[in-house]
């Protein structure tokens, strides 16, 4: 039987933000490129890395910020709280820093359980503790009931780049080896199963963990390291994606081996 395959039509122009855009996929690129990119142009957002990377003082530091919104709110192997403390973690690491420092702002909606908000600071807690950093500044804000999804996190985190190569999604280069540390989707799918409560065969957890000491270890073998990222909401092929259009190249990989 032959099934004829076509390419789904274009989204159609919108005036008002969509779920999309939020995506990590390519609504959220066009989005990006469209509004912020324009409005805060300058040599460091416009390399597009989980960071930047700053000389303040003679020193080399990397910067970074996030939101956190998940549905549920706890999910098998990790919480938004960890989350938030390892997705900043990582940003920072991504440009082979040390993190230092993080912030964190929560909105909460009004009724949102205190039980709740106990878990939640108590498991960022203790992922900060593994990681090696300190929650130094924040803040705390309450939105009317329904107004918000129980819980919101804002982080933002400062390392320190104590080596001397530039890690950018812009500096990747023909015979460049692309590797991953991991099996993929293993954190999306958890979501996904525990949002419509599925029961699967085989148990899934999500991968939530920081990976500085990794990047750290690496950097010290002396590899000539171009391009660090950490696959977030678009996944491995929106990232691999990412720095293909930033750096000028194509890549071919062997999906067997993923």
């Amino acid at each position: 039987m032959e099934v004829a395959l076509r390419c789904p039509p274009p989204l159609a122009p919108t005036d008002r933000v969509l779920l999309g855009h939020g995506s990590g996929g390519t609504m959220t690129a066009a989005l990006i490129a469209r509004y912020f990119l324009p409005a805060f142009r300058n040599s460091y957002l416009d390399r597009l890395d989980d960071q930047a990377v700053l000389s303040v003082g003679g020193e080399r530091l990397a910067f970074t910020t996030d939101a956190h919104v998940v549905t549920p709110l706890f999910f098998p192997g990790g919480d938004i709280g960890s989350l938030a403390v390892n997705g900043t973690v990582n940003d920072l690491a991504m440009a082979g820093a040390r993190p230092l420092y993080l912030s964190a702002a929560f909105i909460l909606e009004e009724g949102f359980p205190l039980a709740d908000l106990r878990r939640i600071v108590t498991s960022m807690s203790d992922a900060a503790k593994a990681a090696g950093v300190l929650l130094v500044t924040g803040d705390t804000k309450v939105v009317d009931r329904g107004k918000a999804d129980g819980c919101f996190i804002t982080t933002a985190g400062i390392g320190l780049v104590t080596h001397s190569a530039t890690i950018s999604a812009t500096r990747a280069r023909p015979g460049d080896l692309v590797i991953l540390s991991g099996p993929i989707a293993e954190h999306g799918m958890t979501i996904m199963a525990a949002r419509a409560e599925l029961e699967l065969e085989a148990p899934i957890a999500s991968d939530t963990a920081p990976l500085h000491e990794l990047v750290l270890d690496m950097i010290d073998t002396g590899a000539e390291i171009h391009c660090l990222r950490d696959p977030t909401r678009g996944g491995v092929a929106t990232a691999l994606n990412e720095i293909a259009r930033q750096s000028g190249v194509g890549m071919v990989l062997d999906e067997s081996a993923i």
